[in-house]
């Protein structure tokens, strides 16, 4: 579905790593970790960033895609905030790149990224209507809509992590901090117990699962997605949440939607770099159908 065949440079830059990799001839090469300075100044951080890309040079891209969490001012190329690195407030992240390499930088919420690369390269790419799901630390979520990424202002749409929901929010029930403040376990171990047949463990992500059809009803009463894709560390567990979670989604009040949903689990490696470089295609195609 990538039509674009010169490379380009695909960055996931997180609070704990940034991490980078060229798409060639539409296959993802050279991918590097680094550690993220998240406690150091803007400067720095930028600094950091910079130097990574120089790593990639010889390469020749024609462009920068760049995932990053937080809010972004599409239109300017501002990252508003990012709460795991603090000295990232309104930073003209685009500008600064553009400015010292010369080429064009596209940047977007990194779960829109990882909905997009699940679109342009993964499970999703038959669909036209599309929303994925991170399931981690965190939740994250992104749209494609008639074949589009949809972000809304500020790249805040799709945000159902804050969404209320049982006097909390959804990220309270369908992250791993459901896990650990429940069970007092990381997902990580409860998944390892469950494969031994601990009942306890099995307990947790059947709860879980619950959650997670609420979560997937809630999404297709305003999006109503051909399909769900399902990403992070937790999707490993999918087996144990499966049922439950298809249980609650048989109750949705249109069948006709629900009856027709695919959930389909995620199975790229690097679908925050591989939605990172697609950025760079979807943003040069003129967009006709949203």
């Amino acid at each position: 579905m990538f039509k674009t065949d010169k490379p380009i440079l695909g960055m996931d830059i997180g609070g704990t790593n940034i991490k980078a990799g060229v798409l060639i001839n539409g296959q993802l090469q050279d991918i590097r970790t680094i550690p993220t300075p998240s406690q150091e100044s803007q400067e720095s951080v930028l600094e950091t960033i910079a130097g990574f890309i120089s790593e990639y040079l010889r390469y020749d891209f024609f462009a920068i895609g760049i995932g990053i969490p937080g809010l972004i001012d599409i239109e300017k190329g501002v990252v508003l905030n990012l709460s795991n690195i603090p000295s990232f407030r309104k930073v003209f992240l685009r500008d600064y790149i553009q400015e010292k390499f010369g080429k064009p930088v596209y940047i977007n919420n990194d779960a829109n990224c990882f909905a997009l690369g699940e679109y342009k390269f993964g499970a999703a790419q038959k669909f036209s209507h599309v929303v994925g799901i991170t399931l981690g630390t965190g939740l994250g979520s992104g749209i494609i809509a008639n074949g589009h990424l949809y972000f809304g202002h500020n790249c805040a749409a799709g945000e159902w992590c804050s969404v209320p929901y049982l006097g909390h929010d959804f990220e309270y029930y369908c992250s791993s901090k459901f896990f650990i403040r429940e069970y007092g376990k990381k997902p990580k171990t409860l998944y390892k117990r469950a494969l031994e047949g601990d009942q306890e463990a099995m307990d947790a992500f059947h709860a879980f699962g619950k959650h997670l059809g609420e979560l997937v009803k809630n999404i297709l009463f305003v999006l109503a997605p051909q399909a769900i894709v399902i990403g992070g560390s937790i999707r490993k567990a999918y087996p144990f949440f499966k049922d439950s979670m298809e249980a609650s989604i048989s109750e949705f009040k249109y069948p006709s939607v629900s009856s027709n949903l695919q959930v389909l689990i995620s199975e790229l490696d690097e679908t925050a770099i591989h939605g990172a470089v697609a950025l760079v295609e979807e943003y040069t195609v003129p967009v006709t159908s949203i």
